[in-house]
């Protein structure tokens, strides 16, 4: 090598500029096409529109009041956890009004307004944010507040305003005159000859119960609306449903005399509200089509049973928020395989 022309210095290596397109992993709801969060709860609000339309007509004053303070408790406290948990969401993603509307309809509209209130902390502050926030809640808030309030304050929450009173109801009036057993309860205490039978009679007339459960048909109305905006699936709601039916279709031809048919089962209580409106919560269901199928199976089984021989007459919020706490482990056993890749060898090695 000639000594006057000395070989060039390497020459520094240049950083590794990062791609522009980054794969970003993040909890549901996940944004379907167009559709982001904010627009997703309030197609929920519209679809429960119908719902929330015939529980004030029915219940007036009492349900009004009830709408009012868990949809704004639920704001008033979101908007507190956002500041002191710095967890994701805002007011205005709508989640804690569609979980204010949700809670009021699974509660009577004699509800006193400190349950309510009660209902709300638990819903935000121990059911969402205290998990993380919007997207990582394990359980249905609305849910969790439900069986809370069942648990801790069972006459409160098992006391049915008639259809037909519209008034502010005085805490000195006599509740016997004015409440009425549901037709679960009546089920649960025998007096099945008390409780209708017809589907026409089951799906244009009113039953007392909680705010969402009044009508079927205005729930189904809500569902259509919402498989039309394709924000819930049809699988859920359909094999929730289904499940119920058969199993206490099974015990009703078996022994007629015990057990209430499966028309019965399907247009009462709250399992159209669970099935059409909670169930299928996509935070808190599977994300597969066939983790879906066997969610709604668990789901319907379980609120079977506990109808049938459990020692509650409804079961719909135990079966959800049981199968909500197994949803990981569904997801995990029915991960997809991903493309191309090839299935583990089951082979023992020689």
């Amino acid at each position: 090598m000639n000594e006057n022309n000395p070989p060039p210095e390497p020459k520094a290596m240049e950083p590794v500029q990062p791609s522009p397109l980054r794969l970003l992993v993040g909890t549901s709801p996940h944004v379907h096409a167009e559709q982001g969060v904010p627009e997703i709860m309030r197609w929920v609000v519209l679809a429960l529109l119908p719902a929330v339309a015939v529980s004030l007509w029915s219940f007036g004053l009492e349900a009004l009041r009830v709408y009012v303070l868990a949809v704004g408790a639920c704001l008033a406290i979101e908007w507190i956890c956002l500041r002191i948990f710095k967890t994701p969401g805002s007011l205005a993603d709508g989640s804690a009004a569609v979980t204010g509307v949700l809670l009021a309809m699974n509660l009577p509209p004699t509800s006193p307004s400190w349950m309510v209130l009660i209902g709300a902390v638990v819903a935000i502050v121990f059911a969402k944010h205290l998990f993380g926030g919007l997207g990582s809640n394990i359980f249905n808030p609305a849910l969790t507040a439900r069986v809370f309030l069942l648990i801790s304050w069972p006459v409160s929450m098992t006391t049915w305003l008639k259809v037909g009173e519209r008034g502010f109801i005085s805490p000195s009036a006599d509740l016997q005159a004015i409440t009425q057993p549901t037709p679960l309860g009546m089920l649960k205490v025998g007096e099945l000859q008390s409780v209708a039978t017809e589907a026409g009679e089951w799906l244009l007339r009113d039953e007392g119960g909680s705010l969402g459960e009044v009508s079927a048909l205005a729930l189904v109305l809500g569902g259509v609306c919402l498989l039309w905006k394709r924000i819930i699936t049809w699988e859920i709601p359909v094999f929730f449903i289904g499940t119920t039916v058969v199993f206490t279709a099974a015990a009703w031809l078996i022994d007629p005399s015990s057990y209430a048919s499966p028309l019965t089962h399907a247009l009462s209580g709250g399992l159209l509200l669970g099935a059409i409106f909670m169930a299928t919560d996509m935070v808190t269901s599977p994300g597969t089509f066939q983790g879906r199928v066997i969610f709604a199976i668990g789901c319907g089984l379980l609120t079977a049973i506990i109808r049938l021989w459990g020692g509650y007459p409804e079961g719909v919020s135990f079966a959800i928020l049981l199968m909500n706490g197994l949803t990981p482990l569904i997801d995990r056993l029915v991960r997809p395989r991903p493309h191309g890749a090839m299935a583990p060898s089951r082979k023992v090695p020689a």
